[in-house]
């Protein structure tokens, strides 16, 4: 269920032939009809949103690119204001995704069957995977744990988390301002650790909240024409508030792993700042998603394979940090940040084809089908499917 990440972690739907849960639940919600997407297993016959694939391929492109950016800002006002408006929404875009796909989670045995195969054993495998190859190529006495996840690796935990509680949400009248309680308390306790990646799991636990509450409507009213043209003099004001920002403000809020008083602020501003960030957040990824095409594209399909891209982006990332890539003379200028964007955007694409996919499938789409009981609801699906 590592596909039903996505953002991500983060994925619902992206490696044939399974279709999670979240999914068989999202409505068409374009104005117009489309054809169906033709895919195999599950999902042979069904339609899907080609917003929500092509949603998924663009969040992952910019994770890419902010992964990418981060040692290109030293050098770069500008450069560090782009990732300050980049680090503004795209992650909460991707969780929002996520838990808008995971609305229907009931913790069912078919259910907690792709929960595990899909998010807690790709987990495992890569967490393992992530330490060796630093043992390899940088340090060698990295430690073996799997309570400290590796670099991007704290969004399968996240999910894995979130969508246990998932029916908890559901359950409850007012969830998004309690999630936004919790989000804020997390922020003044500086004990929380890093466990888990704790303080990133409830700070950024409000968008996965706010993604299980949207509804088909929500998304059909942002495609408006209006939005559409509103949503240019919005991002370049929040561009240029970033550049103002950049030497004003700690970049680490962005990143959500640290209480205030981590920051060298007192507790009442983490509260503060969780609450602008998550506004903040709102409007730019109502922005972005106003921009996402509603059509099919020639990227559409690599929606289904964001999860690729998320988990294996992370090596020549990391490569590229250890082995000092951007000490070459030609980086740092504007023609070589622009090369950077292109050869990243090229390799998330790249990530996200069939043929990785399918390369990948054994350790990301498992199955292990003599671990489990056969779950009756799909049992009865599948005899009704014929």
């Amino acid at each position: 269920m590592v596909r039903q990440m996505f953002p991500a972690g983060y994925e619902r739907a992206p490696l044939p032939p399974a279709q999670p849960e979240g999914e068989q639940s999202a409505k068409v919600v374009d104005r117009a009809p489309k054809p169906p997407v033709r895919t195999s297993g599950s999902e042979q016959g069904r339609a899907r949103d080609p917003f929500f694939d092509n949603a998924k391929y663009l969040t992952i492109v910019l994770v890419g690119l902010g992964h990418a950016w981060l040692p290109l800002r030293s050098d770069s006002r500008a450069a560090e204001a782009l990732y300050y408006a980049l680090y503004t929404f795209h992650m909460p875009a991707f969780i929002i995704i996520s838990g808008y796909l995971s609305r229907s989670f009931e913790a069912r045995p078919g259910q907690i069957k792709r929960l595990i195969t899909g998010i807690a054993i790709p987990y495992l495998v890569f967490e393992i995977a992530f330490t060796l190859f630093i043992r390899a190529v940088e340090n060698p006495d990295r430690e073996f744990t799997l309570l400290n996840p590796g670099y991007a690796l704290w969004f399968l935990v996240a999910l894995f988390i979130w969508r246990l509680t998932a029916p908890v949400w559901n359950a409850l009248r007012w969830p998004l301002p309690i999630a936004l309680v919790i989000a804020a308390a997390a922020t003044t306790c500086p004990g929380i650790g890093n466990d888990l990646n704790l303080q990133r799991v409830l700070q950024f636990l409000p968008f996965f909240v706010l993604g299980m509450r949207l509804r088909p409507e929500h998304f059909e009213m942002l495609r408006r024409r209006e939005l559409k043209v509103a949503a240019v003099p919005i991002m370049a004001a929040a561009l240029a508030f970033a550049y103002w920002a950049v030497p004003r403000m700690n970049k680490d809020w962005f990143l959500r792993d640290n209480a205030a008083q981590d920051l060298g602020v007192p507790w009442w501003v983490g509260v503060v700042m969780t609450l602008a960030l998550f506004g903040c957040a709102l409007l730019l990824t109502a922005c972005f998603f106003s921009w996402v095409p509603t059509r099919q594209t020639w990227f559409t399909t690599l929606g289904a394979g964001t999860i690729c891209a998320y988990l294996l982006h992370v090596y020549p990332i990391q490569l590229s940090r250890i082995y000092d890539w951007y000490a070459m003379p030609w980086v740092d200028s504007p023609t070589g940040r622009i090369i950077i964007s292109v050869i990243t955007a090229v390799m998330m694409t790249a990530l996200c084809t069939p043929p990785v996919r399918r390369a990948f499938r054994w350790v990301m789409e498992p199955k292990l089908d003599w671990a489990f009981r056969r779950d009756p609801l799909d049992q009865a699906r599948a005899r009704a499917r014929g």
